[in-house]
């Protein structure tokens, strides 16, 4: 009885549920009538209010605005003094394919910011929010200025927003939005319009303002385009700028100024950024405001009456492509490089030929961990011959080991005599010394830049490799990669030949330990390359044993010792 029951109650709540949503799905649903003369938010201007809305005259359903419609006749950089003022605050939406923007019209700021085609980590796997949301900062495109009365109005007053479009795409490519404020009392007025475009994170910024007498500054907000402060070695997080194209990373102490013709400001982190590109800036600034939590921005020499300001607004991924297109050096924020801004120009200039080369073999894999194993095995073939004499330099080094200790015994007292003897027995067994580490160095660069790009590209965020292996940008979940690499690791110093004695061989087997739970917080795509280094280097070892070193004397004939060694 009880069952029959809850099959009833179960049932009757579904049909209440589902019965207005199943007409509204066959089109038998009227939609309701719109709401007029209120500011409440509708489908048509996507506005989300945050307080209870007041009635609102003059609202223009065609032109999707806050308040009021701009004046006919509105030239850019003029703000109208008979625009009337918002009375409730609340935040706009507009989308293009890359994007979505919230704009809130308290201080006419950046809100939300959201980028449509990155995803937050599973289970969540929300768009990536590039405005940050903790604490009370001045948003993106805030206006700052000496007197804080001014300030204040200017920061604290509700703007109007109008904008042309709610959605970009490729029919309709160009979408403008301006927000506006004036207050009759203190005749203060500004003005930003914003021209989004279809498939471009770039933003075409211009501010306008109206009894301000004074340098201002545009900031480009807190931690704006900082989604996580990693901890890595490699890359900095926080805020750079180029100035008198002198591109440098400064996350002050406190606050710094950087004077002169500012081609750039930017905030970053490892995968992505914000940046203020302006035309006629004279500083680029950047606060500490907390731990982890720097703000950015531009100062702007004193307003001209009805002249506006330009700015280009970037917001997006770190995409190499992307930023190079731009033609203002921000690719350089991608850190090809030991470190950013002063870095190995050598492992700079290795980095990015290989760059080209992961991508293009992705373009036939479409799976970044085959591509990691075949770009791998590319290089180590290309250094074949290197790590052929490096192996068989260390290999006849440990051969000759007993004569060179022979050396050593013979003429520990005298230690010119003792170099002389050993560089000729050097000679005589045609043996460099150092042979096993110059090609090690001459590879250092295309192993360091390698090791840069697995790091610090975003191709490889969220890319999966196969079974649990699921994003190469972060560390493998079950420890399964540094385990075997560290395996490898031990396998590779056994076979390696050494002149170490027995003892210090043994201490160096720490170092594969110390590896793997170094390895073991690494991005899984840069164990996978490292563990496919090791078991190529062994494989090449034991070829190069079995089959080129066998039945072959790698010492010349000849007497033990020299013949100065003999008397």
């Amino acid at each position: 009885m009880e069952k029959r029951v809850v099959i009833f109650l179960v049932l009757s709540l579904a049909i209440i549920l589902g019965y207005d949503l199943l007409l509204k799905q066959m089109g038998w649903l009227p939609e309701p009538p719109p709401i007029q003369n209120s500011s409440a938010r509708d489908s048509s201007s996507s506005i989300e209010t945050e307080s209870a809305p007041t009635p609102a005259t003059g609202q223009d359903n065609t032109s999707i605005n806050v308040n009021v419609p701009p004046q006919s006749g509105h030239k850019p950089g003029v703000i109208s003094s008979d625009t009337a003022l918002a009375t409730s605050e609340q935040t706009v939406t507009v989308e293009t394919d890359l994007v979505r923007v919230g704009l809130s019209n308290r201080g006419g700021v950046i809100r939300s910011w959201e980028l449509k085609r990155y995803h937050t980590a599973a289970p969540d796997e929300k768009p990536v929010q590039l405005v940050y949301q903790v604490g009370k900062f001045r948003g993106p495109l805030s206006i700052t200025v000496a007197n804080a009365d001014i300030e204040k109005t200017i920061r604290e007053g509700l703007y109007t927003i109008d904008k042309d479009f709610t959605l970009l795409d490729a029919s309709h490519p160009v979408g403008h939005v301006t927000m506006q404020f004036h207050d009759p009392v203190t005749h203060l007025g500004v003005e930003k319009r914003m021209t989004f475009h279809h498939d471009s994170y770039v933003v075409d910024v211009s501010v306008a303002l109206e009894g301000v007498a004074e340098s201002y500054d545009v900031g480009l907000g807190t931690n704006f385009g900082i989604v996580e402060w990693g901890e890595g070695f490699i890359g900095l997080i926080g805020s750079a700028s180029l100035v008198d194209d002198k591109a440098e990373k400064e996350t002050p102490d406190t606050e710094l100024e950087r004077k002169g013709s500012v081609q750039w400001v930017a905030l970053q982190d490892k995968y992505f950024l914000s940046v203020l590109m302006p035309k006629q800036a004279t500083s680029a600034l950047a606060k500490k405001e907390g731990d982890k939590v720097v703000s950015a921005g531009v100062r702007m020499p004193a307003p001209v009456a009805g002249s506006s300001i330009a700015l280009q607004l970037y917001a997006g991924p770190k995409e190499y492509d992307t930023l190079r297109s731009l033609n203002v050096g921000l690719e350089d924020t991608i850190d090809f490089g030991w470190f950013i801004f002063g870095s190995w120009t050598v492992v700079k200039s290795v980095a990015k030929p290989i760059f080209y080369v992961l991508r293009f073999i992705h373009d036939y894999t479409y799976n970044y961990g085959v591509t990691i194993i075949l770009l791998t095995m590319a290089i180590k073939l290309l250094f074949v011959p290197l790590q052929y004499k490096s192996y068989k330099s260390m290999k006849m080094m440990q051969l000759i080991q007993p004569k060179v200790a022979a050396v050593q015994e013979k003429f520990k007292d005298d230690r010119d005599r003792l170099n002389k003897e050993l560089i000729k027995l050097y000679r005589d067994q045609k043996v460099n010394p150092v042979g096993g580490c110059l090609p090690m160095v001459l590879q250092m660069p295309v192993f360091v830049a390698l090791f840069n790009i697995l790091y610090m590209t975003i191709d490889l965020r969220q890319a999966p490799f196969m079974l649990w292996i699921t994003d190469l940008s972060v560390q493998d979940p079950y420890y399964v990669l540094p385990i075997i690499m560290g395996a490898t690791m031990v396998i590779q110093q056994k076979i390696t030949p050494t002149t170490m004695d027995p003892t210090q061989a043994k201490i160096m087997l720490v170092l594969p330990v110390f590896m793997t739970f170094l390895f073991v917080n690494f991005p899984a795509g840069l164990v996978l390359y490292w563990l496919t280094n090791n078991v190529l280097t062994i494989s090449q070892q034991v070829f190069t044993d079995r089959f080129l070193f066998r039945n072959k004397s790698l010492i010349t004939t000849g007497p033990e010792l020299s013949s100065g060694a003999k008397s």
